[in-house]
């Protein structure tokens, strides 16, 4: 590896201290928490181990900008270096090993590198402009097997010879069209028309022969017809099979939404398509076809032969809504709502995306799919029968509400016989193996989750996430993949990822703190001492004293045991002064902010301590929805978004008022997305009970989000309209009487602004008062400018100073 010169070397290292620590600090203000984050410090990104096992990369946004810089860090010295250019041409990306563990390969800048490991000779295997992906050896080791899209290529070590694992050619075989009546004709009538035909079949006659002789020569293409269009596509290890997703080529994508864009670079209007609402086009069906590479042929795979495929988890909604339909006189929407005779499926998205997919044995012997019915009702873990070129199921998870879209991680064992995965069956996931033709065996149970599954190279434990001490407390424990005891590997409670090393005997950990973003240590993967090897705060923000946030557990008054929060309030608390309170209300719904890490809404929490500063107290609540708390906590709010929650929200004013002497009359409630969601349905389901909201970003109608969120949740609106009707906070206008702020981004593809201009025009109609709408022109979903943010929460600030902190006619205080 190319070596940087010392001076270089030197002023590339990332110092332990970053700066000096300023001076006493000041009392916190807007402009100071929501300016641009770079002045907290940066979080460290994607760590993953060298080939040799005896350095880190990891990546570091840089100030001022988004570039990423890759960063190499020695666990030894503790030494970190920022690869220039130059450096970087000679990195390695995340490493891949051949069951031998003879060789190695990764991806650089999109291409293909292949490592001898015992002479560290690198050979540099594509040079494309496209980027290849998924680097994989062949089960002997004499290839690596790569992908370019949907396309599979091997590079032969020995000869060093790159070839097509298969051709796939979506179009129909050009040789397989016969003459029609006219065209038989003219054969019989022209000995010519006769002659040419059978020369040019003799030709395709030899070039076949030829073909089958010379395995030196690209493969026959396989003509699948021009129907259907590719999804994905994965080579087994042994090179004999590949499997094929496809979907329908010309499926109804739906009408668009369209977001207009204001303010432009043309300084013209330019509208953006962008997602499609739920229930407005199903997700298109997948379908799976097997190819067998040896003998050139192809099987389709039918998904009908799973148990309980047929039938129809909705059945009762379905009949109550085609019957209203038919009543209507609306037969033809009622015919659209008929069950289908097998329910329609799609393969389960990749790891990135919370698990599943396709998971081939390491021998490639085996092949197992996750599949999930579009209806979200079912998720089935099926192996592939190779003789009778059928599915064969071994584990079936049925949930009455919502398959998750967490938990679906799944593969097998080094035995190649033996399936891993995670299902949530007992209302909490947990991990389990299956033989294939044997009884599934729970490997961890209890109530706590448990994510993140690592099976280590040599086949011998398995290495997971859970908060098995606490909900809110996460760490790495390991077990052995026989079962046994959950060993506690690391001690941070504020775990977030790990990587094992090569060599399977350390363990680079990422981990965080209610304060500080996510940092890297290393330590034995055996559990021991950690070693620190980053800090990559800034001793502007690490000076300043943060209310460190204090977890609560929030009595339920609804029957769901304690709902756990985080609390901010001053640390001379005198429960004899009467006090404004604000809740925070995280987004998504299915999202955990409680916890001994740091939190996706830092700029929220530096604004909950300077509503403390200001007098008030914040509580942050993981209400029902929320992740970490098990199956039944998810799915409460299955048709009925927006009731459960709330509930948990008005126990959290309730405890605030019994617990730190909160005015009842003087709470605020604030929250982005799905917070913002439940902001809405608060002041317009519980009138009266907050002095006053603010709502970001909001969902005021499910019917025009997308379809994967919401149709898990409420299923689809022409099916179960009257789950729409409840959930929706449009649907409560008219009982709007506390002061209400709505802001939104003008370019939110995500949540459309229409939801916010929507409701807006329905109070302006029903003669509303004390409601305001703040648009911003260049923000999405998620902003990213400091001054839309300064301006977002100034308002915010403004509407709590007004009409929550001032003491009410009639309040203590």
């Amino acid at each position: 590896m190319r070596r940087l010169p010392l001076a270089a070397l030197a002023a590339c290292l990332v110092l332990p201290t970053m700066a000096a620590t300023p001076p006493a600090t000041r009392p916190l203000d807007l402009e100071t928490i929501m300016a641009n984050p770079d002045w907290i410090g940066q979080a460290v990104e994607s760590p993953y181990w060298s080939v040799d096992g005896r350095s880190l990369y990891y990546s570091l946004k840089r100030d001022g900008s988004p570039v990423r810089d890759l960063y190499k860090v020695d666990p030894a010295s503790g030494r970190s270096v920022k690869l220039d250019p130059a450096a970087m041409a000679q990195a390695e990306g995340p490493a891949v090993f051949d069951r031998a563990h003879r060789h190695a390969a990764f991806i650089l800048h999109g291409d293909v590198f292949l490592v001898d490991l015992a002479s560290g000779r690198r050979v540099q295997v594509t040079r494309t402009p496209q980027a290849e992906s998924a680097p994989q050896f062949s089960a002997d080791g004499r290839a690596l097997q790569f992908r370019d899209g949907n396309d599979w290529y091997s590079y032969d070590l020995a000869s060093g010879v790159t070839a097509p694992a298969a051709v796939l050619k979506f179009a129909d075989d050009p040789q397989s069209k016969q003459p029609d009546q006219l065209g038989e004709l003219q054969l019989k009538l022209f000995k010519t028309l006769r002659e040419i035909k059978a020369g040019q079949q003799a030709l395709r006659d030899e070039h076949k022969a030829l073909q089958a002789a010379d395995p030196g020569r690209a493969p026959a293409p396989f003509w699948l017809g021009d129907k259907i269009k590719p999804v994905d596509t994965e080579l087994s290890p042994d090179g004999r099979w590949m499997l094929l997703v496809t979907e329908p080529k010309d499926y109804p994508a739906g009408k668009a939404p369209l977001v207009n864009h204001y303010v432009t670079d043309s300084g013209y209007t330019e509208p953006q398509n962008a997602r499609t609402y739920v229930g407005r086009a199903d997700p298109a069906p997948q379908s799976l076809l097997l190819l067998d590479l040896a003998s050139h042929r192809a099987y389709p795979l039918r998904t009908d032969v799973l148990p309980g495929i047929k039938d129809d988890p909705l059945k009762a909604l379905r009949a109550e809504a085609i019957a209203k339909l038919e009543k209507a006189g609306k037969g033809d929407e009622a015919k659209a709502l008929k069950a289908p005779r097998v329910r329609p499926v799609r393969i389960v998205a990749g790891a990135e995306d919370g698990g599943g997919g396709i998971a081939w044995s390491d021998d490639g012997s085996e092949l197992a799919i996750q599949l999930r019915a579009i209806d979200n009702k079912d998720r089935w873990i099926a192996s592939v029968d190779f003789r009778r070129h059928v599915l064969v199921e071994q584990q079936r998870l049925t949930d009455p509400a919502w398959i998750n879209w967490n938990f679906n991680d799944f593969g097998w064992l080094r035995d190649n016989r033996t399936l891993w995965y995670l299902s949530e069956q007992s209302g909490w996931s947990q991990l389990y193996t299956k033989p294939l033709g044997g009884k599934a065996r729970a490997l961890t149970s209890g109530r706590f989750e448990v994510s993140h599954p690592l099976l280590s190279a040599d086949g011998r434990w398995f290495y997971v996430r859970t908060n098995l001490l606490a909900p809110y407390s996460y760490d790495v424990y390991r077990l052995p993949v026989g079962g046994g005891a959950l060993t506690r590997i690391t001690h941070y409670q504020g775990m977030d990822d790990f990587k094992l090393s090569p060599d399977g005997n350390q363990l680079a950990v990422l981990h965080s703190g209610p304060y500080t973003l996510p940092q890297l240590a290393v330590q034995p993967a055996a559990g021991g001492s950690a070693k620190e090897l980053t800090d990559t705060m800034k001793p502007a923000y690490t000076a300043r004293h943060w209310i460190e946030p204090k977890i609560v557990q929030v009595p339920s008054s609804h029957g769901a045991g304690v709902i756990y929060a985080k609390y901010y309030g001053p640390a001379d608390e005198n429960d004899a002064v009467k006090r404004p309170g604000v809740l925070f209300v995280h987004g998504a719904g299915y999202l955990q902010d409680v916890t001994l890490s740091s939190t996706f809404y830092f700029r929220e929490q530096m604004f909950d301590n300077l509503l403390v500063q200001q007098g008030y107290v914040v509580l942050d609540m993981d209400y029902r929805a929320s992740e970490g708390y098990g199956r039944a906590w998810r799915t409460a709010i299955y048709r009925q978004m927006g009731h459960p929650e709330l509930e948990d929200l008005l126990d959290g004013k309730a405890w605030l008022v019994k617990n730190h002497g909160v005015d009842p009359k003087r709470v605020g409630i604030y929250g982005g997305s799905y917070g913002g969601f439940m902001t809405e349905m608060a002041l317009l389901r519980a009138p009266g009970q907050f002095a006053a909201g603010a709502a970001l970003r909001a969902p005021s109608d499910w019917t025009s989000y997308n379809d994967e969120y919401t149709s898990n949740i409420l299923n689809d609106p022409q099916l179960d309209p009257e789950a729409y009707q409840t959930s929706s906070p449009i649907e409560y206008a008219a009982n709007l009487r506390d002061p209400l702020l709505i802001e939104h981004g003008l370019i939110d593809d995500n949540v459309m602004t229409g939801d916010s201009i929507r409701l807006y025009q329905r109070f302006i109609e029903l003669h509303k008062k004390n409601f305001w709408i703040s648009l911003y022109p260049l923000e999405r979903h998620d902003f990213v400018h400091a001054d839309s943010w300064y301006d977002e929460y100034r308002r915010i600030d403004e509407l709590f100073n007004t009409y929550v902190k001032p003491v009410k006619a009639g309040a203590g205080g």
